[in-house]
């Protein structure tokens, strides 16, 4: 415990003494960059402008923390059993708060159109000690090969490389990533969770409002040189319209594909490595908070094929928004003959308002249905409602009503006749 303390109490030094080193640099936001606070709200990729601020190396660190109290409640009908035959029940859960969260980014602008992101998580509910989610290098510009170099194409272009969070869909711009919340209107990511970090490049093309962007990726979410015949590349894809029609109403609609064709674990649902929102529901007894990381989702459990496709619309007028969410999953796992398939749809309309919109409440309606392993049907539904209150623009407060009931699943499955609810309250600080 003490050398968490002081693992901490070196981090905070670090970080505020930077920070003053920045304050003195100059502005703490860089070109192409994301927001980290209320203002990257409803951003998703980085926004493409060649208008320079850079000079010389400029390094901005940032983070985030939060922290839950969950009072939520669970119950089921399933019957199983353990090896020895005795029956096992749902672990007790109480009204308390959950472990805090924290992030460290280190976001450097290296060069004129080059930028450096590194997200480390200093805290969460899967690991309590730090380690690295991933990272990436952002090219915008070629100056660096020489001044002007490719100036007219690399107006429309940009670069990414790194072990990364892949741009699979227009969801993962709205989730929670461990202590980064801020983002979220809700306290949930959704039931099935796209998210992985692989390493991999991607190319992005931008124009008139137009977006595309093709990826590819070793496959891998653990980095290893063994077992080199057993996963292929991955292929990602996007395309998309982003524009603001006039002043009050924006339109948005992306279509995205993943791809892989053998791996030896497919990680698109099950790479979040930080762990759900909703702590221990629907767990047996002796779970874990750190173990049983991902309570509350869903891994439709495909291993060695898959391939994805998401479409998301999203639609702001004045202060309401709409975001939908329609994928369809299919693979196989182990040795499955034939291809399974999962269908996630999700809706969610958030009325934001106040002064520069900074009180929200919202609702999100999200439904999962497909075929298990053995050929069992089963279906997920989730409803949410929220209100958020931004305190001041790096400060949010949350609080969530949830209702996810399940359906379909085998007698001897925990979730038969599942259902969890109540409420969380969330708190974010972002910057």
């Amino acid at each position: 415990m003490r050398t968490l303390i002081n693992y901490f109490s070196t981090a905070l030094l670090i970080l505020f003494g930077f920070q003053a080193f920045a304050q003195e640099k100059g502005t703490r936001d860089l070109d192409n960059f994301r927001y980290p606070d209320k203002r990257g709200i409803n951003q998703f990729e980085a926004p493409k402008d060649t208008t320079s601020t850079f000079n010389g190396v400029n390094v901005r660190i940032g983070g985030a923390s939060t922290i839950q109290f969950q009072a939520l409640n669970h119950e089921t009908t399933g019957t199983p059993v353990d090896g020895d035959g005795n029956p096992v029940s749902l672990i007790e859960i109480g009204d308390n708060f959950n472990l805090p969260t924290a992030n460290l980014d280190l976001d450097v602008h290296l060069y004129d159109g080059v930028r450096m992101h590194l997200r480390t998580y200093l805290s969460s509910r899967h690991h309590p000690e730090p380690y690295v989610k991933g990272g990436y290098i952002q090219i915008d510009k070629l100056d660096f090969v020489s001044k002007g170099f490719m100036e007219s194409l690399m107006k429309n272009v940009r670069f990414k490389i790194g072990h990364m969070e892949n741009n699979y869909g227009d969801a993962h711009f709205r989730r929670s990533d461990n202590a980064q919340a801020i983002y979220n209107p809700f306290v949930g990511n959704l039931i099935m969770d796209a998210f992985t970090t692989e390493v991999g490049g991607e190319v992005y093309y931008f124009k008139s409002g137009f977006l595309g962007m093709v990826g590819v990726t070793n496959g891998k979410l653990n980095q290893a040189v063994s077992s080199p015949d057993k996963t292929d590349p991955s292929f990602i894809a996007k395309l998309g319209y982003d524009n603001m029609i006039n002043d009050d109403l924006r339109v948005r609609i992306t279509g995205s594909v993943y791809h892989t064709n053998k791996t030896a674990s497919a990680y698109l649902y099950t790479a979040d490595r930080a762990g759900s929102r909703y702590y221990l529901v629907m767990e047996p007894e002796g779970a874990s908070t750190s173990s049983n990381f991902r309570s509350g989702r869903f891994d439709p459990g495909f291993k060695n094929e898959l391939t994805s496709f998401m479409i998301n619309p999203f639609v702001k007028y004045g202060g309401v928004e709409f975001f939908g969410t329609f994928e369809r999953a299919s693979g196989k796992a182990d040795a499955e003959l034939d291809t399974r398939t999962f269908n996630q749809y999700a809706a969610e309309i958030i009325y934001r308002f106040g002064n520069d919109e900074n009180v929200y409440v919202g609702g999100r309606y999200n439904y999962v249905d497909g075929e298990m392993m053995g050929g069992t049907n089963v279906d997920i539904t989730r409803f949410n409602l929220a209100a958020g209150w931004f305190m001041t623009k790096n400060i949010l407060a949350k609080l969530e009503y949830v209702n996810q009931e399940y359906g379909g699943f085998p007698t001897n499955d925990l979730r038969n006749g599942g259902k969890f609810n109540g409420v969380v309250l969330e708190a974010i600080i972002s910057f």
